[in-house]
């Protein structure tokens, strides 16, 4: 028996050791790529920044969620909000440049002949010959550009790669030394970028953070918090409207997607977020166009209040099908009852990966069924409904998503709280901005965040909130770097510290090109001067970025 049992006993041993060194053997096996800088994330800022690393001698991997490159930029949104385009260097102008060069050539006209196009951009034409930039674009254009920006400089994209945002991160002495993705991939590196619209590596990594809005007193902020009866755009209910299912009667109960809490006070800050939608690649050219998907779980009572607000007259429902070539638009959310998803996103920022799923999921079947709504429902004003019928999604984009946008519109989730904090202050000139490294220059924008019932027992928006900045503004370079006790070798271009409201304005495409150039080129001089990056020699960077065509005063 004594011998059995350590003839036993020795076995499961050798089974023990080979299933541990099977188990270690495999640890020393997961792949493990190493470069100096780490870039997390697949937008218009990720590429800016990886190809500004390669420029400037530096082994950079981005690892990115997305399988499409570049955002918003190539996901719909290519009437281009820019402001003031002279303040708008560096890559950023190449990107532009390199789209306006496409649609110089004859292939680019391929539904629509290029001397037919209106050429009508936001300030200046589309195409400005005498800049040698285009401004509006097809979703296809700004994806190839971004492309070949990747393969002319030979920059390793690992795709489909999400990071582990729960056990991914290693930190070590107030630094980033890998992060592992969800397939097991581990990345280590010198320096690393949050490029996501999202800001889940900085979240994992532990750097402060802030979700919502903030309330006036905490930077002194007029446009911040809650802004009950400010109305600055149309997107906001004019007449009368009952939001109860019988009009007038609350008993009936609340229609979808209004909200019976209180609203708060004017200038108290919540949790609540600016509205998602999808921008729509669509077309009326009949050859390249499908009809509107009618979505799973159709309601038409979702769209209600849209039925309610037509019928007292308003006619401006095609506004904001913005022109872009070949008989295409982005459009975007306009009016009281749009493809803006009010309320429906703010668990987004922070939501695991299968709810942020359900979420876009959402907020796609809402906005199909909203396009199906006033193609097909008898309430649509027949003059709005005919004209509806001569569109459809654009057949030549998104082919490989049932033409729909492969990136919803995520205008705001979290915001760093870094070295320096971006307010009103500094955009509105009221406060000076400590080292610039570069310009912003569009409206303070924030789309309504949530719909609710006024006092008086009618339907209205809040949030909406258009103020100008009063020509271009500097953007720190302590809003793209986090406090040094957080973390010491992180950039963050997208999410970076700012208010509420003036991330309204910083949130533009163009100015998150700049940014990601920015913070790549600090990250090469923090890596060439062994320092953390709070402590970069502002001087050295503001020369470099000068140097690589970045506007950093309005002249």
């Amino acid at each position: 028996m004594k011998l059995k049992s350590r003839i036993t006993n020795f076995t499961l041993a050798l089974v023990i050791l080979g299933f541990t060194g099977c188990r270690l053997s495999n640890e020393k096996s997961k792949p493990v790529a190493t470069a100096d800088i780490i870039i997390y994330g697949g937008t218009s800022a990720a590429i800016s920044a990886a190809v500004e690393a390669k420029r400037s001698g530096k082994s950079v991997i981005v690892v990115s969620p997305d399988i499409h490159l570049g955002g918003l930029s190539s996901g719909g949104l290519g009437y281009t909000d820019t402001g003031d385009k002279s303040v708008i260097g560096g890559l950023a102008r190449e990107f532009y440049h390199r789209v306006w060069l496409h649609y110089n050539t004859s292939e680019a006209w391929n539904w629509q002949k290029k001397e037919e196009y209106g050429n009508q951009g936001q300030g200046t034409p589309a195409m400005d010959g005498e800049n040698r930039t285009m401004w509006i674009f097809e979703p296809h254009v700004a994806e190839k550009v971004f492309e070949d920006m990747v393969a002319e400089e030979q920059i390793r994209v690992d795709r489909d790669e999400w990071l582990d945002r729960e056990k991914g991160v290693e930190m070590k002495d107030g630094k980033i030394v890998s992060i592992t993705t969800l397939s097991g991939k581990t990345y280590t590196g010198k320096m690393f970028l949050d490029a996501t619209y999202e800001g889940d590596l900085m979240a994992a990594a532990g750097v402060s953070y802030h979700v919502g809005r903030e309330g006036k007193e905490v930077y002194g902020e007029e446009w911040n918090g809650v802004q009950t009866g400010v109305l600055h755009h149309k997107h906001w209910f004019e007449a009368d409207i009952s939001p109860y299912v019988v009009p007038g009667d609350p008993s009936s109960g609340l229609l979808p997607r209004v909200s019976g809490e209180d609203p708060g006070e004017r200038h108290s800050g919540d949790n609540k977020i600016q509205a998602y939608c999808f921008r729509l690649c669509m077309s009326n050219y009949p050859d390249n166009r499908i009809p509107f998907p009618k979505p799973e779980d159709y309601d038409p009572m979702n769209y209600e209040l849209l039925a309610r607000s037509l019928e007292t007259g308003r006619k401006d429902w095609f506004e904001k099908f913005d022109a872009i070539p070949n008989h295409k638009t982005d459009t975007n959310n306009h009016g009281p009852l749009s493809s803006d998803n009010i309320g429906m996103n703010y668990d987004y920022p922070e939501a695991g990966y299968e709810r942020r799923k359900e979420i876009i999921k959402e907020h796609e079947n809402y906005q199909k069924g909203l396009l199906w709504f006033v193609a097909n429902d008898p309430r649509i004003p027949e003059d709005i409904q005919t004209e509806m019928q001569k569109w459809g999604l654009a057949k030549d984009e998104f082919k490989d998503n049932g033409n729909w946008p492969h990136q919803i519109y995520v205008r705001e989730a979290r915001r760093m709280i870094g070295d320096f904090v971006m307010t009103e202050n500094e955009l509105l000139k009221k406060s000076p901005t400590p080292k610039p490294i570069g310009m912003g220059s569009y409206t303070m924008d924030s789309h309504n965040v949530q719909r609710y019932v006024k006092p008086d027992g009618f339907v209205q928006n809040e949030g909406d909130i258009g103020v100008s900045t009063n020509g271009p503004y500097t953007i720190s370079y302590g809003s793209l770097v986090s406090k040094k006790e957080d973390c010491k070798n992180l950039l963050v271009p997208v999410c970076l510290s700012s208010s509420h409201i003036a991330f309204g304005s910083i949130r533009m495409e163009p100015v998150f090109m700049i940014l990601g150039q920015s913070a790549a080129a600090a990250a090469v001089l923090a890596i060439d001067e062994n320092t953390v990056v709070q402590d970069v020699d502002y001087n050295k960077l503001k020369d470099v970025l000068l140097a690589k065509g970045q506007i950093l005063e309005k002249k």
